[in-house]
């Protein structure tokens, strides 16, 4: 997962000339549940199919150019990458939506996610 090279595939899209912000997220394991329990690691899988759906669905969305989703599958560990989402479009209310909407529903409606906790 590279961040950093991510943009600058967007930045090299046929259309970037119509780019006018680029925004990214990257999920990280963390340390503790949402309910603050310890967590010792996760296992995610997604479906890809999913992913690749939901992917085409925000490229349609009003004002975006690229979007780009890398996963990381299996047995994580607290500090490893999980999801890098990085979408480039016109304006910041078509991208920052674009990107709260991906995220979301890569996570509910693509991914699986197990916490095992420290006992």
């Amino acid at each position: 997962m590279n961040i950093q090279e991510m943009i600058q595939k967007a930045r090299k899209h046929h259309d970037a000339q119509k780019v006018g912000m680029i925004v990214s997220h990257l999920g990280i394991v963390r340390g503790t549940s949402r309910k603050g329990l310890a967590v010792k690691h996760i296992e995610v899988l997604y479906d890809h199919d999913k992913v690749n759906s939901i992917v085409n669905d925000i490229k349609n969305m009003p004002g975006i150019i690229e979007v780009l989703v890398d996963t990381r599958e299996g047995l994580l560990e607290i500090g490893d990458e999980i999801l890098a989402v990085v979408i480039a479009g016109d304006i910041r209310e078509n991208v920052f939506h674009a990107l709260i909407t991906a995220v979301n529903r890569i996570k509910a409606e693509a991914s699986k996610k197990k916490e095992m906790l420290k006992s």
